[in-house]
């Protein structure tokens, strides 16, 4: 699930995740069990294992695809960053 496949088979390869198809990712950050993703729009999409809220979909479910992060609709995200149990944004006018 951290992969943003829709499943957890291992990778031994890098391959495209098929989610961001018609997307274009201006920035991604991976986490100890989860992955960020910033789109040109200025969206937050997340993915992975979602202890302690992490994903920031207001609960702990994981997600095997990549799900945006609906708290962010009326602003503009232009940084993101993955850490072991959280995740940062940084919005354009300043706030974290």
């Amino acid at each position: 699930g951290k992969l943003g496949h829709g499943d957890e088979q291992e990778q031994l390869l890098p391959k495209k995740v098929e989610a961001f198809a018609e997307q274009r990712v201006v920035a991604a950050s991976a986490g100890e069990h989860h992955s960020l993703a910033l789109t040109a729009d200025g969206a937050v999409w997340s993915w992975g294992l979602g202890g302690f809220g992490k994903l920031g979909h207001g609960d702990e479910q994981e997600q095997l695809l990549p799900k945006k992060v609906e708290a962010f609709a009326d602003q503009r995200v232009v940084a993101v960053s993955a850490g072991g149990a959280h995740s940062l944004s940084l919005t354009a006018d300043g706030a974290v």
